[in-house]
């Protein structure tokens, strides 16, 4: 469909969705539709199957789950033509509203700011009169965790405390690629994995110039999650986000704007109420590194070596041609995963698990001033805060091993003294923040942190 008949669309609507328990297929439809006709999308995601068919109850649960899955797919569809209109198919609760409603404009706050569109931050759903049925309750929360896995220092983290508190987590990812599969290798745990394969009419019209941006993926993978925990009998997903991704990268025409908004702790709130009064889950998602900083994190990384030939943090090295690299050694989440690993381990250790040096590197110094807040702001990546990167700094600043490399010199000069005296203050190894960790898990975490 050219771009011009796109940009004529006035509604998106979600026309059905089924799933296939044979084969563990659930097939997603949408459709924009307009004056100039209609362009429909399936997106399909395949949960792994258990060895046993679901009870009555669970498939009950499950569909209630897919439900609330399939509004929130839609954001990828949605952003091709990013209509006036959202038209839900059935009635919702007020918590089930206004997570759809916060997917679709502050999940959608980047990319309605780096395409100019500002009427999608005031995107409200249209909903059929009536009100929907209420859900049989799901006690899940006694059940053998489901820990999401994405390859980095975070999810490891939460893996290892897991364990070590005897919770008996299960691995889980969507799509994994060679770095989740040899981290998942690494733990000894026996995996779960589901697919998602994104319509392949959307990459076309993508690729014809149709809208395009960043969408919140992380609130479409942990539905996928909770989808597979309930299908398999499990207990809570956990995930393994911080407290820095809840911070904005900028305000823009009075709305903040967070590259991370669905792994900060507003968009799992409003999860988590979503999925209780949908689908009557007594505790379906938490992020069990809620309280902590990036640093922090780094710090309890450092000492799980088991990980320090496979784990990666930098999105780009997917996209590498040599599938042995796993870091491009040239973005933000390169640069600021190195500042927050260097502090904790000795330089042949971190320049090991990179592949080379970041800080010996005088090319890295501008990107490390927008990381240290000298310039521009924080970079549209998953980055921790401006106060963790001088924290750090001044950490590395101490050592022998680091205080003479060249980046570090450039830096100790570049950041001004009013950064420096909040260092002496700083609280980024103090836990704390709004949370939704349950009291078990909690003790987990602290044993370990």
């Amino acid at each position: 469909m050219p771009n011009e008949q796109l940009r004529r669309m006035d509604a998106f609507t979600f026309p059905s969705y089924s799933i296939d328990f044979a084969t563990g297929e659930v097939l997603f439809d949408y459709a924009l539709t307009g004056p100039a006709g209609e362009q429909r999308f399936t997106e399909v995601i395949t949960l792994p199957l258990p060895a046993q068919p679901p009870s009555d109850e669970t498939v009950a649960t499950l569909g209630r789950v897919l439900e609330v899955l399939h509004l929130v797919a839609g954001v990828s569809y949605y952003k091709v033509a990013a209509p006036p209109r959202l038209v839900l198919p059935a009635p919702l609760g007020a918590a089930t509203v206004d997570y759809v409603t916060a997917v679709y404009t502050k999940g959608l706050a980047e990319y309605a700011y780096r395409n100019q569109l500002p009427h999608v931050l005031e995107l409200r759903p249209e909903l059929p009169a009536g009100s929907p049925e209420p859900p049989r309750v799901y006690d899940d929360s006694d059940r053998r965790p489901l820990s999401a896995v994405g390859g980095g220092k975070d999810s490891i983290v939460s893996l290892e405390a897991l364990r070590r508190a005897e919770l008996d987590p299960v691995p889980f990812s969507v799509n994994p690629n060679h770095v989740i599969v040899s981290v998942n290798e690494a733990s000894g745990l026996t995996p779960l994995a589901a697919r998602r394969r994104i319509d392949p009419v959307l990459f076309d019209l993508n690729a014809a110039g149709a809208l395009n941006g960043h969408i919140p993926v992380t609130a479409i993978n942990s539905l996928i999650a909770v989808a597979t925990a309930v299908l398999h009998g499990l207990g809570p997903v956990v995930m393994s986000n911080e407290r820095s991704a809840s911070d904005p990268n900028l305000v823009w025409n009075g709305h903040e704007i967070n590259h991370q908004w669905s792994k900060g702790v507003e968009a799992e709130g409003l999860l988590r109420g979503a999925l209780a009064e949908h689908a009557g889950l007594t505790e379906p998602y938490f992020s069990l590194l809620r309280s902590l900083s990036e640093l922090h994190i780094a710090r309890l990384f450092a000492e799980f070596t088991r990980y320090d030939d496979v784990v990666t943090s930098c999105n780009q090295a997917f996209k590498l041609r040599d599938a042995s690299e796993r870091w491009c050694r040239d973005c933000p989440k390169c640069r600021f995963v190195f500042l927050a690993m260097a502090p904790f381990m000795p330089r042949e250790r971190v320049t090991h698990i990179f592949g080379g040096d970041l800080l010996a590197d005088p090319e890295q110094i501008p990107g490390y001033r927008e990381l240290l807040g000298v310039d521009g702001h924080k970079p549209f990546e998953c980055v921790g805060e401006v106060e963790e990167s001088v924290v750090a700094l001044g950490l590395l600043a101490e050592q022998d091993q680091w205080r003479d490399a060249p980046v570090i010199r450039a830096l100790v000069e570049a950041v001004p003294e009013t950064a420096w005296s909040a260092v002496a203050t700083s609280d980024v190894f103090t836990p704390g923040g709004p949370n939704h960790i349950p009291p078990t898990y909690a003790k987990a975490l602290a044993a370990l942190a």
